[in-house]
């Protein structure tokens, strides 16, 4: 018994799909150039006989570990706004952290909050994560970003640490501050 493909019918039993098993007889169809969706790099058309075929430009996306950095002003309610985020990048050798503070935000959990202080600490995020001199700088990239995100029972925390892949890091801290600490 014959398979049958998802396709176009052509008539007399021919089908045109996408996929083609090389039993089957004839030319392979041809790719329209172009870039997915949710991938960035363009393809590039290389003309073989009357065929066109894409080739997509080699990516190299790095695996990453993000924490959003919370501000939990009464760490008995746990109440919490988003604050920050923190990016560490191993094969890129990268460590950056972004923070801003919305005191509006901030005095409608607890109108007591002491807004200096909790952006006193914020920065301390941004400056571990610098080339600033201290015991904090002597570390390895790594050994800051794990003491950065270790459990801690204050106002200024990290989350929990999730991991994804990407091209350029420094473009993903922009997308998830965006995305997780702006409104």
């Amino acid at each position: 018994m014959a398979r049958r493909r998802a396709g176009v019918r052509l008539g007399r039993g021919r089908t045109r799909g996408l996929c083609r098993s090389s039993a089957e007889p004839g030319p392979r169809p041809a790719r329209v150039a172009g870039t997915h969706a949710g991938q960035g790099a363009p393809a590039v058309r290389a003309r073989v006989g009357r065929r066109v075929l894409a080739r997509r430009r080699p990516v190299t996306r790095d695996v990453y570990e993000y924490a959003v950095i919370r501000v939990v002003p009464k760490v008995e309610r746990g109440e919490l706004i988003n604050a920050g985020v923190l990016l560490y990048c191993q094969p890129r050798d990268y460590l950056c952290a972004r923070v801003e503070l919305d005191p509006a935000r901030l005095r409608v959990l607890d109108p007591g909050a002491d807004v200096d202080g909790v952006r006193h600490a914020l920065s301390a995020y941004e400056r571990a994560c610098g080339d600033q001199p201290g015991p904090l700088a002597a570390e390895p990239l790594g050994s800051r970003f794990r003491w950065l995100t270790a459990p801690r029972s204050t106002v200024v925390q990290a989350g929990p640490v999730h991991a994804g892949l990407t091209a350029d890091p420094d473009t993903e801290l922009a997308r998830l501050f965006d995305k997780l600490v702006r409104l």
